[in-house]
C-alpha cells in the first residue's frame, strides 16, 4: 500500500491581509457612514478574524467630524495594540482634516503621487439672514435661558462675543489635532512651519514633510512586504437592497450633497 501524502492545502497557503475601505465624509448619516458606530464591527472583524498579517486602510475622505475621526482612529489604534498587528494606510483621492485624523492612526502611510493630504485644521462654517428676513418683514423672535443658549444663531446678526467662543473652540479643537498628528508621526515630521496651518500637499511632498511614509499602491506595496502569494480579505459596509421612503431618503440626499461639496473644497 502506497503511503499517503501528508497534505493540508490551507498550511500552504499564504499570509492574509484585511483591507478595510474608508470612503466618504466622516459623521455623516445614509448608507456607508463613516463614523464609529457603523466601523466598529468592520474593525472588529478585520483585526481579530484569522490572525492576518497586517490590516491594510484604503482611505479616500475630505474629513468631517472630529469627535467620530477621533473614534475611530483610537479604535483603529486600541485594536492594534490589542491583537500585535500592525496597520498600513492607503490614501486615495484625498485624506484631509479628519480623513488625515484617521490616516495618522495607522503605523504607515502610503499615498499616490496625486493623493492630497494634510488640511490639519478646524472648519467651521455657516451663514447670515437676518438681512434678508428684515426685507422681508420677518421678524425673528428667540428666547432663552443663559446668554449664550443662542450662540451663532444665523437668523440674528452675528455678534463679537459669540465670534470670540467659537474662535476659542476651534483653537482647542486644532491643538488636540495637532497633539494627534504629532504623537503618531513624531520625528518623521518636518519642521515647516506650515504643517498646521490646514496646508495641504500632494503626494511625494507629503512624504517630504514627513505626513506620510511612502509613495505605492496598496497591492504592490503588500506583495513586495509579504509575498506574492499574500491574499486580501475585504470588509465594507452591507448596501441596503431599498433605500427607506420618506426622510430617510431626503435625508441621504442631504448627506450626499454635503458630502460632494466637502469633496469639492480639494478640487475633487
Amino acid at each position: 500500500m502506497k503511503r499517503m501524502k501528508n497534505w493540508i492545502p490551507f498550511l500552504n497557503s499564504g499570509p492574509v491581509v484585511s483591507v478595510v475601505r474608508l470612503q466618504g465624509a466622516i459623521g455623516m448619516a445614509g448608507r456607508g457612514a463613516l463614523n464609529d458606530t457603523t466601523l466598529a464591527p468592520l474593525l472588529e472583524r478585520a483585526f481579530r478574524r484569522g490572525k492576518p498579517a497586517a490590516v491594510a486602510l484604503e482611505i479616500n475622505s475630505p474629513g468631517g467630524s472630529p469627535v467620530q475621526s477621533s473614534l475611530i482612529g483610537a479604535r483603529v489604534r486600541r485594536l492594534s495594540e490589542e491583537t500585535g498587528v500592525p496597520v498600513l494606510a492607503f490614501v486615495e483621492d484625498v485624506a484631509a482634516s479628519g480623513g488625515y485624523w484617521i490616516a495618522s492612526a495607522a503605523d504607515e502611510i502610503h499615498v499616490d503621487d496625486s493623493s492630497i493630504l494634510g488640511s490639519i485644521g478646524v472648519i467651521s462654517a455657516s451663514f447670515g439672514a437676518h438681512v434678508f428676513l428684515t426685507r422681508q418683514g420677518i421678524e425673528r423672535r428667540v428666547h432663552t435661558a443663559g446668554q449664550s443658549k443662542s450662540m451663532l444663531d444665523p437668523f440674528r446678526p452675528e455678534s463679537e462675543e459669540d465670534v470670540a467662543r467659537l474662535e476659542r473652540l476651534l483653537g482647542q479643537l486644532h491643538q488636540t489635532f495637532i497633539a494627534q498628528v504629532k504623537a503618531r508621526r513624531g520625528s518623521k515630521l518636518a519642521e515647516d512651519p506650515a504643517l498646521f496651518t490646514g496646508e495641504i500637499w500632494l503626494g511625494r511632498s507629503a512624504v517630504e514633510v514627513g505626513l506620510a511614509d511612502g509613495v505605492g499602491h496598496l497591492v504592490p506595496v503588500l506583495k513586495a512586504r509579504f509575498g506574492n502569494k499574500v491574499k486580501f480579505r475585504r470588509y465594507g459596509p452591507r448596501r441596503r437592497l431599498l433605500p427607506k421612503l420618506g426622510l430617510s431618503m431626503a435625508q441621504e440626499v442631504l448627506s450626499g450633497i454635503e458630502e460632494r461639496a466637502a469633496f469639492a473644497r480639494f478640487g475633487l
